[in-house]
């Protein structure tokens, strides 16, 4: 009598990207009407009843809002997690005391890690006093070492800034200024499956060729779509997760916070 197939797939690496936070030293500290950090602890609340627990979060930069103090917020919210988190700067982060308060596990800035059989690569595109961001020759050159080192491990590229033009003028004009250099990298490379960023605090999701281009909302206060000139949209927090099956599957979604949700955690419900 043949045996019954109890084999099952392997299970996938889920990771959790939770990003421009924008936090503050101060508990209460807002940035466009939102409080902040009450506003990052329902998204990770919603996070842990919707898809706990997850094997990697990754936090893609404006950690803090320019107030090096939030970072300890940071360590409060993920600083107990079993697993990684991976961080990368943003245009309102302070990469010297990003490294100083975030130095020791589960942290890890920038570098490149594995993820179940996948790649990890963090970009960092953070250029002093702008806005905008710029992939450095050296950054640039390893990607394409991490890559090629790793050809058969299927890959996520992480950075803060948009590589690509998001449709509206004004967010447009502080992405990544040499996005063409950072895709001349990744054309060498069949194995990368998606570029994520966040920065322009809204959901995106397009294609290059077989190349999959993801950005991912704030977890506080959102940009309205576009929009030539700076506009807030009214949708709620969220985050992005990510299931990286050992095939090379991607799967992915944005899950959005009921405002309810957020109103609940700042009134200390």
């Amino acid at each position: 009598m043949p045996k019954p197939n109890t084999s099952a797939s392997p299970a996938p690496y889920r990771v959790l990207q939770f990003t421009d936070c924008h936090l503050y030293g101060d508990a209460a500290g807002q940035l466009r009407g939102v409080a902040t950090w009450p506003s990052l602890q329902a998204t990770v609340e919603h996070a842990l009843r919707e898809h706990g627990p997850w094997d990697a979060t990754l936090l893609s930069g404006d950690l803090v809002q320019d107030d090096p103090a939030g970072y300890a917020r940071i360590r409060e919210m993920f600083g107990a997690s079993r697993s990684p988190v991976y961080c990368l700067p943003g245009n309102h982060d302070d990469p010297e005391a990003m490294t100083r308060e975030l130095h020791s596990p589960p942290f890890t800035i920038n570098g490149h890690a594995r993820a179940g059989a996948w790649l990890m690569v963090l970009l960092d595109s953070y250029v002093a006093g702008s806005a905008r961001g710029h992939l450095s020759q050296d950054e640039l050159e390893r990607l394409d070492l991490a890559l090629s080192d790793h050809p058969d491990s299927p890959a996520l590229v992480c950075l803060h800034h948009h590589p690509i033009a998001m449709g509206s003028r004004w967010l447009d004009q502080v992405g990544l200024d040499n996005g063409a250099a950072l895709f001349a990298v990744l054309d060498r490379h069949p194995q990368v499956r998606a570029v994520v960023w966040g920065h322009v605090h809204q959901s995106y999701e397009g294609r290059r060729g077989n190349l999959r281009l993801l950005s991912t909302p704030a977890t506080c206060a959102q940009f309205r779509p576009g929009s030539d000139g700076f506009a807030i949209d009214r949708r709620p927090p969220g985050y992005r997760w990510f299931d990286l099956h050992p095939d090379g599957r991607l799967e992915t979604g944005v899950e959005w916070v009921a405002p309810a949700a957020t109103a609940l955690a700042a009134n200390g419900v």
